[in-house]
């Protein structure tokens, strides 16, 4: 049977680590923005050594001729992954959440996550 002292310590842990999950909780589900972006659809990658995450770049361009600037970007979703994967090359609009202070990379290495995706005409 465990003493007092270690009891608290365990209790103490468990506090703590409940404490840390609802923050992951609510930093993944609330978003600090939303909006879209349209551009062409440059890369997208899944790396990662221990958590593999989606990472793409969409090319933003205002005006022909001048130089893009580009939206960094990372997708949760494996379908949307897929979808975004077969427009590269192509000129596509991304919806987005942005989810501030999330405590890793293992979510994605931006704080951009596309939520859908639609191809321009």
């Amino acid at each position: 049977m465990p003493t007092r002292t270690a009891a608290i310590a365990l209790t103490f842990i468990a506090l703590i680590a409940a404490i840390f999950s609802a923050y992951i909780w609510i930093a993944l589900h609330w978003s600090y923005s939303e909006g879209e972006r349209a551009g062409f659809m440059q890369k997208l990658s899944h790396k990662g050594w221990l958590c593999k995450t989606w990472e793409g770049e969409l090319s933003l361009v205002a005006l022909p001729g001048a130089a893009p600037e580009k939206f960094i970007f990372s997708v949760r979703n494996e379908a949307i992954a897929t979808k975004i994967n077969a427009t590269v090359g192509q000129r596509i609009s991304l919806s987005y959440e942005q989810h501030k202070g999330l405590p890793s990379s293992c979510f994605g290495e931006t704080d951009y996550f596309v939520t859908d995706v639609k191809i321009i005409k």
